[in-house]
């Protein structure tokens, strides 16, 4: 432990400062156990306070309370970004079944057109047999 004492100006007290370089001796009064941020990179771990300087302390805490909150961002990104994937999926499965719809439609419209056109051609084809059929008997009748 290193202590300092010095006097900022003649009117004021002197201040005393103690800090260790030993992170643990720092760190024995301690009473809450200290937050991990394991899946934070390095450079964004908050750095231990020294346990003598409010000041240091507060600004831990400061730190550890915006690690928190960046991971529950993070964390909130990587669920959005996985139900973009799923909706994303969703509309190509959508789009893949409209064009496969449209495709029906117009396959429905051709043969509609296609059975139309059979039954008038049926419908003048039975005309000219029933006809010919009356023709036959007028021959058949006259002979």
């Amino acid at each position: 432990m290193i202590t300092s004492t010095r006097r900022v100006s003649a009117d004021k007290p002197e201040v005393q400062i103690a800090f260790s370089l030993d992170e643990t001796s720092e760190l024995k009064d301690a009473k809450d156990p200290l937050p991990s941020f394991s899946d934070l990179e390095q450079r964004l771990q908050p750095v231990l306070p020294c346990r003598s300087l409010k000041e240091s302390i507060e600004v831990y805490k400061n730190h550890c309370k915006m690690a928190n909150e960046f991971n529950q961002v993070k964390h909130e990104i990587a669920r959005l970004e996985d139900r973009k994937r799923e909706l994303m999926a969703e509309l190509l499965e959508d789009e893949k079944v409209s064009m496969e719809f449209a495709q029906v439609e117009e396959e429905y419209r051709i043969l509609t057109e296609e059975n139309r056109n059979l039954i008038t051609v049926h419908s003048q084809r039975a005309q000219q047999l029933e006809m010919l059929r009356v023709i036959s008997h007028k021959r058949q009748g006259s002979s």
